[in-house]
C-alpha cells in the first residue's frame, strides 16, 4: 500500500502518545489507554456534538489498509465499550463512528483514527461539517474527566 506521509511527517497522534502537549491535545484529554490503543477527546467539535472521541492505535499505522487485523479488532472492542460509556455519560440518543483513509478519502492526519460522536435527534452533524471549532483544554478536560470516572467505576 502507498504511504502518504512525507518523510519528515511529525504525526500529532504519535506526539500525544509520547506525552507531548500542544494547543490541540494534552494528556488530560486521554480517556483510556492500554498497550495497543488510546482514546482521547477530540479538539475539533461540532455545534451539537461536543466531547467526541478519537480512538487510535498506539503504534503508528497510517490507515485501514495497513493496520493489522488483530490490532483493528482490539481497537473496535475498545470503541464498542467507549460508545456505551458515551451514551451513558452524555445521555445522547445514539452514537456514530467515522473513519477516513488517504487524502482522497478526506483523511487529514496520516495516522489511523476512528471518530466516535455522541448523536442527538436533529443534531445535523453531517450537514454542519463546516461549522466546527477547536475546543480549548479546559472544555475538553470536563468531558474527559466524566468519561474516565465512568470507565473507572464500570471496571470495578
Amino acid at each position: 500500500m502507498v504511504e502518504h506521509a512525507p518523510p519528515n511527517y511529525r504525526c500529532p497522534f504519535c506526539r500525544l502518545v509520547r506525552g507531548d502537549e500542544t494547543i490541540y491535545n494534552s494528556t488530560g484529554d486521554i480517556v483510556c489507554q492500554d498497550d495497543e490503543v488510546m482514546a482521547f477527546i477530540s479538539p475539533k467539535w461540532w455545534p451539537n456534538n461536543p466531547g467526541n472521541l478519537i480512538i487510535i492505535p498506539i503504534r503508528h499505522v497510517e490507515n485501514i489498509y495497513t493496520i493489522p487485523d488483530e490490532l483493528l479488532s482490539h481497537l473496535m472492542v475498545v470503541s464498542k465499550r467507549l460508545a456505551g460509556a458515551v451514551k451513558a455519560v452524555y445521555g445522547c440518543d445514539g452514537t456514530s463512528f467515522r473513519q477516513h483513509n488517504e487524502p482522497g478519502g478526506d483523511q487529514e492526519l496520516l495516522h489511523y483514527h476512528l471518530h466516535l460522536f455522541p448523536r442527538y435527534f436533529g443534531d445535523d452533524l453531517y450537514r454542519k461539517t463546516d461549522e466546527h471549532r477547536f475546543a480549548n483544554a479546559d472544555e475538553r478536560q470536563v468531558y474527559a474527566q466524566r468519561l474516565r470516572s465512568f470507565l473507572e467505576h464500570a471496571a470495578t
